[in-house]
């Protein structure tokens, strides 16, 4: 069995318990997990479609512990807005909270935000012929998004890959319909190396997109791409291997092109500096060996669980699930192909565990 099949399965297994998941009742029996003894019963999470398989995977590992994760890959935008009305337990969203996310939290409690684990947003082709590895920079992937390159011979990708036969097919840009974390990741790199992207466009969770098709979540971006020969979407590197996508070597902040891999994901946050909220960016990373789109994500919990109205047992049970999300969901997620965070990154995440409470007392 080959390592696509196997993190092809693992996407397909995930994403079948999250559906399973919903409507479980609590139990009276307990599990301790993480060094937390909770109740049995269940907890909600909503947001992020980049992070959706790793959540799901841990959630089914901790089933069999009486823990049963509801979670709807929403994606990050409608995930915020979800917990902070208090409709979910925690919320999930690859961009750090920002001001207006950070106040309409506040009506609840203090916002605590937790990296969880690193994805690479590949910019993934349809094109026969062409194998992976295509090279492109940030302003030519951001002139194919704009719609200024229009086929894959133009002039602006041919000198990127002298001696690869690229064939005149129009490029049919694929790109997300909701509001997601990974479009402002995306968009932020974009951005970074495009002066007409920036100004015309931007960088945000939804955007006026110059051309293309739109598709809800990484999924349907993937199904899209799939579908059409010629097309180019930016999918999470696990979306991408499930569907056998070819993808490009991007261009990094110190000129060097980079594949989309687990090891250059992972440098993409080693080293950087972390803010004392946690609330850092992984795109555009200054470390050379770093692929430059990659994604951070977080898990949003409110600093006392339950004053901002979440039952104890509950509480609990959220405190479990990130304990064994950066403890043993680590390896898990490394084998969903998404990257792990570097030790210095999850001693910090371990920390702001620690730091949540019910009522004034501690949880872990």
């Amino acid at each position: 069995m080959t390592t696509r099949t196997v993190i092809a399965s693992l996407v397909a297994i995930a994403a079948a318990f999250g559906v399973a998941a919903c409507g479980s009742s609590s139990k009276s029996s307990t599990a301790s997990t993480g060094g937390v003894k909770v109740s049995s019963g269940t907890i909600n999470g909503a947001g992020s479609t980049l992070a959706a398989p790793v959540y799901q995977q841990w959630g089914s590992n901790l089933k069999s512990q009486g823990i049963t994760l509801n979670y709807a890959a929403v994606g990050s935008g409608a995930g915020v807005a979800q917990w902070t009305a208090g409709t979910a337990d925690f919320g999930a969203s690859d961009p750090s909270l920002q001001p207006a996310d950070k106040s309409a939290a506040k009506k609840k409690g203090d916002p605590v935000q937790i990296p969880t684990v690193l994805g690479a947003i590949t910019v993934s082709y349809n094109l026969s012929g062409v194998k992976a590895g295509l090279k492109l920079d940030g302003k030519t992937v951001a002139d194919i998004f704009q719609g200024k390159v229009k086929s894959w011979n133009s002039p602006e990708i041919k000198s990127l890959n002298p001696g690869v036969n690229l064939p005149s097919t129009s490029i049919t840009v694929v790109h997300r319909s909701d509001s997601s974390g990974t479009t402002k990741g995306f968009t932020t790199f974009l951005s970074d190396y495009s002066p007409s992207w920036k100004s015309s466009v931007g960088a945000d969770k939804t955007v006026k997109w110059p051309t293309g098709t739109g598709a809800k979540g990484n999924s349907g971006v993937a199904a899209a791409v799939k579908q059409s020969q010629g097309a180019v979407g930016y999918v999470e590197e696990a979306y991408a291997l499930q569907n056998n996508f070819t993808t490009a070597d991007v261009k990094n902040s110190s000129g060097k092109f980079i594949a989309p891999s687990l090891d250059s994901t992972t440098a993409a946050a080693t080293g950087i500096k972390v803010p004392s909220d946690l609330g850092y960016s992984a795109i555009n990373s200054p470390n050379p060996t770093a692929y430059p789109i990659a994604s951070q994500t977080f898990a949003d919990v409110f600093k006392d669980v339950c004053k901002a109205g979440i039952k104890q047992d509950t509480a609990e049970r959220i405190v479990a699930f990130l304990n064994d999300g950066l403890g043993d969901g680590q390896n898990v997620a490394k084998q969903l192909s998404y990257a792990q965070l570097p030790p210095d990154l999850l001693s910090k995440s371990k920390a702001a565990v620690k730091t949540l409470q019910c009522n004034g007392s501690p949880i872990s």
